[in-house]
């Protein structure tokens, strides 16, 4: 009741009588992206306000005094001010008119909040810019305000027309990782400049380090301290001999082997092929044994399939063969997948053991099986939901690892193909049971993964946007539950059949957020903080929904754990790695921490996925989920900063991933693999004519170190030397006269046929633009004498130890 005595009433937001979201939707708004203000106001109620008696005086009300009411009052009698007050009463009239005044008031005050409410919502903390994005106005941290990323990664490529387009466009093989010109999804075209000036910087410090140490420790037992470390530091002491199993210039570029190159015959066949199914099929024994190995270590991690009503199928497709019959294309399509799965997750001893035959061979017989099936199921024009099924199924085992850019059109093919079928639109909606809407979900989801993985390799930038669909996650519930006569049509919070791939599902599409945000850090339309905020909430999310119920001591359960681990830290990378080698400003201290936390961890839980026994099974797929491409990164920050306190870990993470023996001292170790990365690095991008913007250019010409010379004047003696149209450069003063030289087994390389060529493009330079290779009898140009050290100025040690305590630089960040 108010206080007329008139019964209160409530006034709905008409916000909260609208539809509920889907629950992909709710899943991002969880993050952090915020609702429209302007949607959840509602009419308000007209103001009215109350006609009181004024018994303070006009000065007394008009400076907000306590009156006493006398007459005069105290505070106009001590001031010497005129003391007036109202009528005690007012007529009618007067009444009538200070009530409309009242009126007005209110109105005009309801208006100006109503007012300031609207911009507060739209410009303060979130506005829609032009293009329909939010932009984030919230206040930016102090130490990211002048942060930029670094402007030698882009994302966009462009290639010259005269590429040779017979080298295979994975890039090279270091060790277990991969390396191309697109790491972490953006265009890296100059990267060995960024690797030539790490090398550079590090050897600067190396010659400062050494001539401190010679001038300051004269003592006796310092002069022995003093040659012992000189030793450990000095740039120019031989690298060991040893030579990991990618150093052979014949198989670095080459592909790996996890690599399965698709076919193209099967998207422009005509539906007739020749070839027959008996070609291909195994006999059910053998088929029975492919599909277990389905079920055991692809169906968990890839769900592509609802597995009752599949056996179902698969049933019936046998039944089929037996009676002489040939099958539907788009059964015999799902069944040859899912055998092709099955294989590809083989190892080669187990193929061996089980089968009598070698996994290579196997593997070709399913694939082409599959691409002949694919093929008589008219791909293409299907608008059968098993025939894009099975599309899905054989793409999971080929996007992996090693990714071309065949792989990209095969995945964008697929992506057309389904929203041609509306898989983009949930099922729900069109009436599907829950069978059918749940496989048509699963379909989705993993192209949207599909998409992700193929962009990180070949890019440009997802084609998938977040509010170009509505089709909601999976369930998490077991596919018996959905052919009950009541099927559930929520998600359970138990560990389910689904729980797995829905992890992986929901940690895509969170990296789908990232990948829209990164374009907008740059320009400054929202913050490094507030896309880790959004990082930090899915984390407390995923953790909230799944991990209450997982059991470290079940191999499945605990893959599960890692995958989510992986999954959230890869988004600290993919944020923060153009910031770590910002040229403008360095990394604040707190994000580079998060990047060696991040990256240290991701490699890691990638290593144990890869050699605990425990999870074997489903370390096929490790290389989709993660690449290694973090140890770059650490491998950068460990070069520069060697006495980290994670050193031991991070340098524990890189021996297994550069597979390098543990043995070798660690500055010997990053200088070989830094020095490997930059050769072959040219070699790759000298071969695909890689080209940089000109922006990108400008800013390399104004930053590096060899190209002026003391006098601030262009350095043209020494710079470069030309054979035929082959720009070869000499190497930077900086690194010169052999301070990072590779092992020798490394310089010899392959048979003479090729050592011209490699010789210059690896060691000395080349322009990325060389139309004509190098003739094989031409030796390099002879590398110039090394520059002596820099002349230390007098410092008085004991004022430098006040000033930087020693026990504090040493290389931690906390």
């Amino acid at each position: 009741m108010n206080m007329a005595g008139q019964p209160l009433r409530f006034v709905p937001d008409p916000g909260s009588q609208a539809g509920s979201y889907p629950e992909r939707q709710a899943s991002v708004a969880s993050i952090g992206i915020p609702l429209n203000p302007a949607t959840a106001t509602s009419p308000a109620p007209r103001v009215r306000r109350r006609n009181r008696m004024i018994t303070s005086c006009l000065e007394c009300r008009r400076r907000k005094l306590k009156c006493d009411k006398s007459h005069p009052c105290a505070n106009c009698t001590r001031n010497t001010r005129d003391c007036v007050f109202l009528a005690p009463a007012l007529d009618s009239a007067s009444q009538l008119k200070l009530t409309e005044i009242k009126d007005k008031m209110g109105s005009l005050e309801r208006v100006l909040e109503q007012d300031v409410a609207r911009k507060a919502g739209t410009q303060s903390a979130w506005k829609a810019d032009p293009e329909g994005e939010q932009i984030d106005f919230a206040p930016e941290p102090e130490d990211e305000k002048d942060l930029e990323p670094t402007p030698l990664a882009v994302t966009d490529a462009v290639y010259d027309d005269e590429a040779d387009d017979d080298v295979a466009d994975l890039g090279f093989a270091m060790g277990r990782m991969r390396l191309s010109d697109r790491i972490g999804g953006f265009f890296r075209p100059k990267m060995t400049e960024e690797v030539r000036r790490k090398q550079s910087a590090h050897c600067k410090l190396v010659h400062a380090k050494s001539a401190q140490m010679n001038a300051s420790l004269n003592e006796p037992n310092g002069d022995q301290h003093s040659s012992s470390s000189q030793r450990s530091l000095s740039p120019e002491q031989p690298i060991p001999h040893f030579v990991p199993r990618s150093s052979s210039y014949a198989k670095f570029l080459a592909p790996g082997p996890t690599y399965i190159a698709p076919s193209s015959s099967f998207f422009f066949s005509s539906g007739q092929n020749t070839a027959s199914l008996i070609d291909f099929l195994p006999s059910k024994p053998i088929a029975d044994r492919l599909l277990n190995q389905y079920w055991l270590a692809v169906h968990p991690l890839c769900r592509t399939v609802h597995r009752p009503s599949f056996l179902r199928r698969y049933n019936a497709f046998w039944a089929d063969v037996e009676t002489g019959v040939e099958p539907p294309g788009s059964l015999q399509a799902v069944v040859f997948a899912a055998l092709f799965s099955g294989v590809v997750s083989m190892s080669d001893n187990a193929v061996l053991m089980h089968f009598g035959t070698t996994r290579k061979d196997l593997v070709e017989n399913f694939q082409m099986g599959t691409e002949t099936a694919l093929g008589r199921a008219n791909v293409i024009r299907t608008t059968k939901v098993e025939t894009l099924q099975a599309l899905v199924m054989y793409m999971i085992p080929l996007c992996r690892g090693e990714i071309s850019r065949s792989h990209s059109a095969l995945v964008g093919t697929a992506l057309r193909i389904a929203e041609c079928m509306g898989l983009h639109r949930d099922g729900s909606e069109y009436g599907f049971g829950p069978v059918e809407t749940h496989v048509r979900r699963l379909i989705w989801y993993q192209i949207c993964f599909l998409d992700i993985r193929t962009c990180e390799a070949q890019g440009p930038r997802p084609h998938i946007r977040a509010d170009e669909f509505d089709t909601h996650f999976p369930l998490n519930v077991d596919d018996e539950e959905l052919e009950r006569p009541s099927p559930p049509t929520t998600s359970a919070f138990r560990w389910t059949d689904m729980t797995l791939s829905l992890i992986r599902m929901e940690g895509n599409e969170m990296c789908r957020v990232v990948w829209v945000d990164r374009p907008r850090l740059e320009k400054k339309k929202i913050s490094l903080t507030a896309v880790l905020g959004k990082i930090e909430s899915y984390r407390k999310k995923m953790k909230h929904q799944y991990f209450a119920f997982l059991d470290d001591n079940i191999p499945v359960q605990h893959l599960a754990r890692q995958v989510t681990e992986i999954l959230y830290r890869r988004m600290h990378i993919m944020v923060l790695h153009r910031y770590h080698n910002s040229v403008t400003y360095q990394i604040p201290d707190r994000l580079r921490q998060i990047i060696i936390d991040s990256g240290t961890e991701i490699m890691e839980r990638g290593i144990q996925i890869d050699t605990s026994p425990a999870l074997s099974p489903w370390a096929w797929y490790s290389s989709a989920i993660q690449q290694y491409h973090s140890a770059l990164l650490l491998l950068m920050e460990i070069f520069a900063f060697p006495n980290r306190k994670e050193a031991d870990r991070i340098w524990r993470c890189l021996d297994y991933v550069f597979e390098i023996p543990p043995h070798i001292p660690k500055d010997q170790k990053g200088r070989w693999v830094m020095t490997e990365i930059r050769d072959k690095m040219g070699i790759y991008i000298a071969s695909r004519k890689v080209m940089a913007p000109s922006s990108m250019l400008e800013r390399i010409g104004s930053h590096s170190p060899g190209a002026r010379t003391a006098g601030n004047a262009p350095s043209t003696s020494s710079s470069s030397a030309t054979v035929g149209k082959v720009v070869v450069g000499q190497a930077s003063g900086d690194f010169a006269g052999g301070y990072m030289q590779a092992p020798s087994q490394y310089l010899q390389g392959p048979p003479a046929t090729a050592m011209g060529k490699r010789d210059s493009m690896s060691m000395n330079g080349v322009e990325h633009r060389a139309t004509v290779p190098v003739p094989a009898s031409m030796p390099p140009p002879p590398p110039p004498p090394p520059p002596p050290p820099p002349a230390q100025p007098e410092i008085d040690w004991h004022e430098w130890d006040k000033l930087f305590p020693p026990d504090v630089n040493v290389g931690y960040m906390t």
